[in-house]
């Protein structure tokens, strides 16, 4: 029978959003000015708790929102001037224009250029020839014009009243939301339940910083390219420069599309204003040069990380804002998309979103290497190696890449996901990328420099002999093999006995070469029913032996055999190389430290829980 529930939810899911775009789309009138209060509210509320602990909530308030909007109000108007000064100098500068163009119609005389001219020229002539079909008369086209009753002397109010309107909405809201925000966050703490308090309260708080936190690095990285571009500008000739930086500092705040816009306009002003070519072209340099440090020095050091939302979500979410709210919502796309950012990880059901446009690595590094084996691609697979092996404890590699997809390919095979094929293909590239990640990480620990105080003399002493056994089959004969590569710098000798031996043989084996140590490779997600028999068998022969199972695999498919195995006679069960090798570490050095005649004792029971509960 068909889980008709399973069947519909998608489409239920797809029809919600679509509702929500419909509803933030018809209600934009609304919408925008509450989202722009708000993002207001979130900038402003750090200066208003400082402020408000030496004059009052009220005070600080008002003292806050009032200097920015006058700092606003009077920078717009002060750029206002600076257009309409610009307006009446351009007659002025008609020789200039005329030259450039005469020079570029020279340059372009019989070449391209002019080939382009007279074809578009030719087409025009074609269709200004071609005559009206037979039978057909032109009439004459009449405009009239109605009149319209009403305050017609007021007409020029219209296209700022609009725009005067929304800022007084989002100057009242901010003032509102700013005295009452505590009581606006209880709100909306008991909207979302008490039983969210935890998840609602560090959604605010790290929405709150990450906006506060993005808004000021941009409002700092942007004054400073104002500044910088207003001197330049000054030093070059260029009319009004104070105008143009301090437009190109705030364009700077709507994404990708506002730096072309704030250099395009003194570039124009300059081919206009300045003789000859080689100060547009000086001023076409400073913004290059400007535009290329504030992008590789300023926002890397000032800026990175403060979004946390990646390129291309970003690039997406500029479109979408700006097809959904117009300029508004162009310059609110960065703040909106952190903000989705901070619900898609606090929110139960929201976490894909933090998926599709968080800056974070959408897979694990160690799903992300065994996708790349599984798409057969050898070569960024090695290129993960590397990367891990460059930045992070070298031997750290095993057990963050290599293993798990051990793991995943067994986990897949076992749910019918992956085929017995498919599963030797991981495996044989595991085998072939092994060594060469061991020579990667022999590399690493090669050290140029000769120690400072070279180690005291011990003396000549066997290194600890330790047989290791795949229990069920290629996969853990490979995890042996990463372990000889773990502990390649101890003196450990480690034995890896053939794949589908008897437990008999095992026993004998262990017993005629005198092994002190039994390691036993069983990876999850296989049930650990063999290896409880195996350890069994062992125990009963060999009392002293120390007896080591490797659980290995990533807490994702951890179990909870531990206590199953170690009650079955097992020293330790272990779900890491590293761990492992630690452990043979200490065995190495109880004979180092406590002399031949004691090399028998076991290791504390301490040192065994600690490793298992690890």
């Amino acid at each position: 029978m068909i889980d008709t529930s399973q069947t519909i939810k998608p489409w239920l899911t797809f029809a919600g959003c679509v509702l929500v775009v419909f509803v933030l789309y018809w209600a934009q009138a609304i919408l925008v000015p509450v989202a722009l209060a708000i993002l207001l509210t979130f900038v402003l509320t750090p200066p208003v708790t400082w402020l408000e602990r030496w004059i009052g909530r009220a005070a600080a308030v008002l003292t806050v929102v009032t200097l920015l909007f006058t700092v606003v109000a009077l920078a717009g108007w002060g750029l206002a001037r600076q257009m309409n000064h610009l307006a009446e100098d351009l007659p002025r500068y008609r020789v200039n224009i005329l030259a450039k163009i005469a020079d570029v119609r020279v340059a372009g005389k019989g070449g391209s250029v002019e080939k382009l001219q007279q074809t578009i020229e030719e087409i025009t002539n074609d269709l200004g020839k071609s005559e009206a079909p037979k039978g057909t008369v032109s009439r004459p086209v009449v405009v009239t014009s109605e009149k319209v009753a009403g305050f017609s002397g007021f007409a020029w109010l219209a296209p700022i009243v609009g725009p005067l309107g929304t800022a007084g909405l989002v100057l009242v809201l901010v003032i509102f939301m700013l005295l009452e925000r505590r009581d606006l966050r209880d709100r909306l703490i008991g909207l979302f339940g008490l039983g969210r308090l935890t998840i609602t309260t560090k959604a605010f708080d790290e929405a709150g910083s990450r906006v506060s936190r993005q808004l000021l690095m941009q409002s700092l990285v942007n004054l400073l390219y104002g500044i910088v571009a207003g001197i330049g500008l000054y030093f070059l000739g260029v009319p009004y420069a104070l105008a143009w930086a301090a437009l190109g500092a705030a364009l700077r705040f709507i994404p990708y599309l506002g730096p072309v816009l704030g250099a395009g306009a003194p570039i124009l002003v300059s081919l206009a204003a300045l003789q000859g070519w080689m100060g547009p072209l000086s001023v076409i340099g400073l913004f290059i040069v400007l535009e290329l440090f504030t992008n590789l020095v300023l926002e890397t050091v000032l800026y990175a990380g403060a979004a946390g939302v990646s390129q291309v979500a970003l690039l997406v979410s500029v479109a979408f804002w700006t097809w959904l709210w117009g300029p508004l919502g162009l310059l609110m796309a960065t703040p909106l998309t952190v903000c989705l950012v901070v619900l898609g990880k606090h929110v139960p059901g929201l976490e894909f979103v933090g998926t599709l446009i968080a800056d974070t690595p959408a897979l694990a590094p160690g799903y992300a290497y065994y996708q790349r084996l599984l798409a057969r691609d050898q070569s960024e697979a090695a290129d993960l190696i590397e990367s891990h092996i460059g930045s992070k404890p070298p031997r750290s590699a095993y057990d963050a890449l290599l293993l798990p997809a051990l793991n995943y390919a067994e986990r897949d095979r076992l749910e019918g996901r992956l085929s017995p094929e498919e599963e030797t293909a991981v495996l044989d590239a595991t085998r072939e990328l092994l060594s060469d990640a061991a020579e990667l990480i022999r590399r690493s620990d090669a050290d140029p420099q000769p120690p400072s105080e070279p180690p005291p003399p011990l003396g000549p002493r066997q290194p600890l002999r330790v047989l290791g056994y795949a229990v069920n089959g290629v996969a853990d004969e490979l995890s042996l093999a990463m372990l000889s590569h773990v502990i390649d710098d101890l003196p450990v000798a480690l034995h890896i006995a053939g794949a589908r031996m008897q437990a008999s043989e095992l026993v004998a084996l262990a017993k005629g070469q005198q092994f002190s140590v039994v390691c036993l490779a069983d990876l999850p997600p296989s049930a650990p029913s063999k290896t409880r028999y195996l350890i069994k068998r062992v125990r009963a022969a060999l009392p002293e032996i120390r007896i080591v199972v490797g659980r290995w695999g990533p807490p994702a498919l951890a179990d909870e055999s531990g206590t199953f195995l170690r009650d079955a006679g097992a020293n330790l069960v272990v779900s890491t190389l590293m761990e492992t090798r630690s452990y043979l570490a200490e065995l190495v050095e109880i004979p180092r430290l406590a002399g031949p005649e004691t090399s028998g004792e076991t290791p504390p029971d301490s040192r065994a829980a600690t490793l298992t509960k690890a």
